[in-house]
């Protein structure tokens, strides 16, 4: 009896581990693994609170580690809307607030995983770009870059990403 339990839970780490590196913990339900996995959901505010449920979009959604942001434009609901209406202040307003989601969600900027940035004109690509180094002083996470027709807001940049938690 005591070996096939140990059997039994050998089999469940065995099984644990594999499902946990392809993502699917949760498959597992009822295993001590699938217990010890955070596995939930975490749909948070700005400030790091759980999100509103009736809010349509949730800016910072936390997951088996990983850090989801969702699309920050320079006129989005965040602190404050940008000022100006040049590209560099749009980039520098759009890359705060993405910083602030990843260190909210307990990343930092170097366990940024990967970057969708959408520009309103493919002509922002160089500007954007002087910017966007300043922020990733140890090489920059992969990234696509693509342009729009337009941004809500005005906005001249909106970027997502994903990123590892590190922290927390």
């Amino acid at each position: 009896m005591a070996s096939t339990i140990f059997n039994r839970r050998k089999l469940m780490g065995s099984l644990a581990s594999i499902f946990g590196a392809v993502g699917a913990t949760s498959l597992l339900a009822g295993s001590a693994a699938a217990k010890n996995q955070s596995g939930g959901v975490r749909k948070l505010g700005r400030d790091g609170k759980p999100s509103d449920r009736n809010d349509f979009i949730t800016p910072l959604i936390i997951h088996n580690g990983v850090i989801y942001i969702a699309g920050q434009g320079a006129n989005s609901n965040s602190n404050s809307p940008v000022g100006k209406d040049d590209i560099d202040s749009h980039v520098t307003k759009v890359m705060e607030n993405v910083k602030e989601l990843v260190i909210t969600g307990g990343g930092t900027m170097d366990s940024i995983l990967q970057l969708t940035v959408y520009l309103a004109d493919l002509s922002y690509y160089d500007p954007m770009n002087k910017i966007f180094k300043t922020y990733f002083p140890n090489g920059g996470p992969a990234r696509t870059t693509v342009a729009v027709a337009a941004l809500p807001g005005k906005s001249l940049v909106e970027i997502n990403c994903t990123a590892a938690v590190v922290g927390k």
